[in-house]
């Protein structure tokens, strides 16, 4: 198959570079590899407070995120092509003493890291609907070279930082690995949520940049991806009939997936906002009054802001065969599950949101975030792996 030939060469070409740099000298040095950038930028500040560490961070084309600036911080492309960067990038991979990845990436199953370095997965999601890993269902039809390939990366992760016993049970079964590889520092993209001036912050930011949601409710649609329209999203949406319905009293605000590469064409409309891909999410959930997503991720932290959601699942039967579902979807999602635009306005006209449902959610799924895990998981770092906050291990950080 030319798909895995292909990627056999890349990964002979990056497992004999990074066996080069390997015998150099380790650096105190933390690498980041990003395809999502709030988790990593959560985390980069921390270090930059908390360790003499200099940090390094390869962003992917994917990564829309715009990084702090410091001395001590280099941001380089990674996975453009560049022979130049890609250099650079296996070099400090291969010379760093901690290593975090937020997302699946496919040269760790090359990357022998020395054995006291750590390399810690960041992921970009504080909950999980779909399967994903080794227990999505569209990994049937790989070849046995792929799935020994994805057993490698996920060997490759010495930890896994996670919000809840929720998620650690998820990535057990997604990654193949044992709970001892827990660490249960909470999600560091979530300390967002737990703070004030921050939160008032975004708020005033993102206002700004869209008068147009002065004087209205907002709705924030922001759907996850489906494979097939990745190069060519399509808005099941009867945007007339909402704006009739709903137009006097809200405003829709439309967020795509960054795995989405097209913009969708709406004309000028005065009841919808398309937002702009490199806006942070996490801003946008602040002004949002009411939010219609499907199967992304965005609930489990939305959730944190105890506010009303509908979930829009036009394809509900297709997508749960395709995909697959950790648990019954309409029995624990926090809100109406809709399948059409007249459910869904009459969901929003009736108003008839438990909010009691959304707290126990956000406990269920947030219990190790507190507002503090950026800084939780940079002490025990900072602590030789062994240690946090000059104590030893406790249970709930890493159960052994």
């Amino acid at each position: 198959m030319l798909r895995d030939f292909l990627i056999s060469l890349y990964l002979l070409a990056t497992r004999l570079l990074f066996s080069f740099c390997k015998l150099l000298p380790e650096k105190n040095k933390t690498t980041f590899v990003a395809s999502f950038g709030l988790n990593v930028d959560y985390v980069s500040k921390a270090c930059l407070k908390q360790i003499d560490h200099q940090l390094i961070i390869l962003k992917t084309a994917q990564c829309q995120f715009d990084f702090c600036t410091d001395e001590r911080l280099l941001v380089l492309p990674f996975g453009t092509g560049n022979a130049i960067d890609f250099i650079k990038s296996i070099y400090h991979l291969a010379t760093s003493k901690i290593v975090f990845v937020d997302n699946y990436y496919g040269f760790l199953a090359v990357t022998r890291f020395r054995p006291e370095v750590k390399c810690i997965q960041l992921w970009h999601a504080a909950g999980a609907i779909k399967r994903f890993g080794l227990k999505d269902p569209t990994i049937k039809t790989r070849s046995a070279a792929a799935h020994k390939r994805f057993k490698a990366v996920y060997n490759r992760f010495d930890h896994v930082v996670v919000g809840s016993d929720q998620m650690a049970n998820i990535f057990k079964q997604s990654f193949g690995i044992e709970e001892a590889k827990m660490l249960k520092t909470g999600i560091p993209r979530t300390d967002f949520f737990f703070d004030l001036v921050k939160l008032n912050e975004a708020k005033l930011s993102v206002t700004k940049n869209y008068p147009a949601i002065n004087g209205k409710k907002v709705l924030l649609y922001a759907p996850t991806f489906r494979d097939a329209e990745l190069s060519g999203a399509k808005l099941h949406l009867d945007l007339a009939l909402m704006k009739q319905q709903l137009g006097n009293d809200y405003l829709l605000m439309l967020k795509l997936h960054p795995a989405v590469q097209n913009k969708i064409e709406l004309g000028q409309d005065s009841f919808i906002v398309h937002v702009a891909n490199d806006q942070d999410i996490n801003d946008l959930l602040t002004i949002t009054d009411l939010l219609i997503t499907d199967y992304s991720s965005i609930p489990f932290e939305f959730s944190l802001l105890n506010k009303p959601m509908v979930f829009y699942c036009y394809d509900l039967e297709a997508y749960e065969q395709e995909r697959g579902f950790w648990s019954d979807y309409q029995l624990n999602m926090p809100g109406p599950v809709v399948k059409t635009t007249e459910g869904l306005v009459a969901a929003i006209k009736e108003n008839h949101f438990d909010l009691t449902i959304v707290q126990a959610f956000a406990k269920q799924w947030n219990s190790y975030s507190d507002g503090r895990s950026s800084e939780r998981l940079v002490n025990y770092i900072a602590t030789g792996m062994s240690k946090v906050n000059g104590q030893k291990k406790k249970k709930h950080l890493v159960d052994s």
